[in-house]
């Protein structure tokens, strides 16, 4: 059976941080991995629309020495047809050696699994998991702070939906002393589940509020999410909670020198394009980081080693 990535759970501890490493020395050595996918294709089955993820894919593929085949819309698919995803699985995996899959129904990257000949990477399922993020996450935590421990992280936004928020929480609460600021709207507080799973049932401590400013100076890092206009059922409370939460130059006055703010993509309203210049403005470095940790789950999941 191949090996997948459908959860972040699905690495041990050990394994994130030798995807850091290997992302780091890509970083530092280019060229020494430039052809090691010679001849190997990845296909991106992105059934919902993506530009971060799905770009930072084809560019590690390529990035690699491989090539990318795939589709960016159900509509270009023959979903549109009527055709099941398992069906769709069993061919695509007839063409590539490994496939990264986002779907906008929970589970369907797991259903993709039972029939692929092939890897398959989560790329996003719904409002459930988008594991590759939190990798992303992870190295840029590590680069900015040097280590995967010790600090104060606040999750802002909309954490009902987040499926960016929900993986991060759980690879973050398998290390030590990480404090947990949970700052959301009532309405989109973090899932019930989620709380009781990676930090109630590790005795982990976590901070509820609604209210950003009166814990924005005691944060090292501070997760900002957006609220996504796609999961709610209906507009009128999507524009009455949409601008809960707008970080501008003014409210970071009170923040730690060494905050860094960290952001997914794509932001709406809740980051001010004004904070862009701000030094502890980390998200641009982010979705840098993301092309390099996906080359080295890419590499992982094929079984390659380069010397």
């Amino acid at each position: 059976m191949p090996r997948n990535l459908l959860d972040i759970t699905d690495l041990t501890v050990e394994e994130l941080d030798e995807l850091i490493r290997v992302a780091e020395d890509i970083i530092d050595n280019p060229e020494k991995y430039q052809d090691a996918c010679a001849h190997k294709q990845l296909a991106t089955l992105f059934f919902e629309p993506s530009t971060r993820t799905r770009l930072s894919f084809e560019s590690a593929m390529l990035g690699l020495g491989g090539s990318v085949l795939g589709f960016s819309s159900a509509s270009s698919s023959s979903t549109a047809k009527g055709e099941t995803v398992g069906d769709t699985i069993h061919t695509v995996s007839c063409y590539a050696d490994i496939i990264a899959m986002r779907h906008p129904k929970e589970g369907a990257p797991f259903a993709a699994a039972q029939v692929a000949e092939v890897p398959i990477i989560n790329a996003g399922d719904g409002g459930h998991n988008h594991p590759t993020q939190t990798l992303t996450d992870l190295l840029t935590i590590h680069r900015e702070k040097g280590r995967l421990n010790n600090f104060t992280i606040g999750f802002c936004g909309d954490l009902k939906f987040g499926r960016t928020v929900h993986s991060l929480i759980n690879a973050l609460s398998r290390y030590e002393n990480i404090n947990y600021v949970l700052i959301s709207p009532t309405e989109l507080k973090l899932p019930r589940y989620v709380k009781e799973e990676a930090l109630k049932k590790r005795n982990i401590p976590y901070t509820q509020t609604t209210d950003l400013e009166s814990v924005i100076p005691d944060l090292d890092i501070l997760y900002m999410t957006r609220v996504q206009r796609e999961r709610f059922f209906n507009e009128e409370d999507y524009l009455r909670l949409k601008d809960s939460y707008i970080l501008t130059p003014e409210k970071l006055e009170k923040a730690k020198e060494d905050l860094i703010i960290l952001h997914p993509l794509p932001r709406v309203n809740e980051i001010s394009v004004a904070v862009d210049k701000d030094p502890r403005a980390a998200y641009w470095r982010q979705v840098k980081n993301g092309k390099f940790i996906r080359m080295a789950l890419i590499l992982k999941l094929l079984g390659i080693e380069v010397k």
